[in-house]
């Protein structure tokens, strides 16, 4: 019996059409959920020079639109029920501090006001958040 000879060569090519396929597939999925994925209220922060805060726990954040709408972390309160709803969510804690988010352009008093309920709801620490100065060039 003689060897039998192999005429076939191995193919040295890579077929990248299948990963360029999936690699399509997840640009357009990510494409079409990045834009769901930005929640958050949008208001415009004053601008001002001051040092960042480090948090060890998650604080309360309370935030004022330019429409004078009220939101603890996300969840909208009426002025009227602010203090009663700070009461409750503080009834338990031990550290009494709130952040307050408000819009440059609402009304120095309505921000007084709501500043005023803060404190009546027994809140010991009340801290402002501002966003960086902009350099000139």
């Amino acid at each position: 019996m003689s060897p039998q000879t192999n005429d076939r060569q191995l193919l040295s090519e890579i077929n990248v059409t299948p990963f360029v396929d999936v690699m399509l597939v997840l640009l357009i999925i990510f494409m079409v959920t990045a834009p769901m994925l930005e929640q958050g209220i949008d208001v415009n922060l004053p601008q001002v020079a001051a040092k960042d805060i480090t948090a060890k726990e998650e604080k309360l954040v309370l935030t004022i639109t330019k429409k004078g709408e009220i939101s603890i972390n996300e969840h909208p309160v009426e002025l009227s029920r602010l203090k009663e709803n700070l009461e409750k969510i503080y009834e338990n804690r031990i550290s009494k501090e709130i952040f307050l988010r408000a819009d440059e352009t609402v009304p120095y008093g309505f921000v007084v006001k709501t500043m005023s309920k803060i404190k009546e709801a027994g809140i010991e620490k009340l801290g402002m958040i501002t966003k960086p100065l902009e350099e000139e060039r």
